[in-house]
């Protein structure tokens, strides 16, 4: 079986009735949520949140009740893919550009699950550029801001030669570092620099990882 597809549909053993779930954005993830939609026509009773649009739009066609983010104060659990995970389960994420809802919804779960194949699994996080959402005004300002923090690239993302637009509006700068030492000081280093939305670390979120690797083999990371 695909890696992926084991990691994504692993995760929804741990969902239960009645419960709001968060739901990634991803290649594994979207196994994940076909899984659901499987289960659901079996007779489970979920609501889904969505982190992105892409995603919304997968859950609408596949039949998954929704609920939106503004009416809630907590979601009981969230599955997300990730770029890279390390032994401390920190992340990088936002390679597919949705970081700041996948943080949101995130930060109010009561369980975080990530589901990833084993080549996401890493000593050290950085060889993944790091991306952080900008906002479009000034955000040439942003960029050398952000490079004065230390030994940081910041390339803007595009997309058919024009900038990558989120779903909220913004733009997005990939960050490439050899590696990223203290994720979680980096992270509140760069959410105070002025036009910076969000960044893709998650640090002291996931509660643990289904990796998945060959000869359709799991492992449950917990962090260290």
């Amino acid at each position: 079986m695909d890696s992926k597809k084991l990691a994504g549909e692993k995760a929804v053993e741990f969902v239960e009735d009645d419960m709001i779930v968060g739901l990634g954005t991803g290649s594994t993830v979207y196994w994940t949520i076909l899984k659901l939609a499987e289960r659901i026509k079996e007779g489970l009773k979920i609501n889904g949140v969505p982190t992105s649009k892409d995603t919304e739009q997968l859950a609408i066609k596949l039949g998954i009740p929704l609920v939106d983010l503004s009416v809630l104060s907590k979601v009981d659990l969230a599955i997300d893919g990730a770029d890279e995970v390390n032994p401390n389960l920190a992340l990088i994420k936002g390679g597919g550009g949705a970081l700041l809802r996948e943080k949101m919804i995130a930060s109010i779960s009561e369980k975080f699950i990530i589901v990833a194949d084993g080549s996401k699994f890493v000593q050290s996080l950085g060889t993944f550029p790091l991306p952080i959402e900008v906002i479009p005004f000034g955000w040439e300002l942003t960029k050398k801001q952000i490079e004065k923090i230390g030994p940081i690239n910041p390339i803007l993302r595009l997309k058919n030669n024009t900038p990558f637009i989120t779903d909220n509006g913004n733009y997005i700068l990939d960050c490439y570092m050899k590696s990223i030492e203290k994720p979680e000081d980096l992270t509140v280093q760069l959410n105070m620099i002025p036009g910076v939305v969000e960044n893709g670390l998650f640090v002291n979120m996931c509660d643990f990882a289904i990796i998945a690797g060959n000869n359709d083999t799991i492992e449950i990371k917990y962090g260290c």
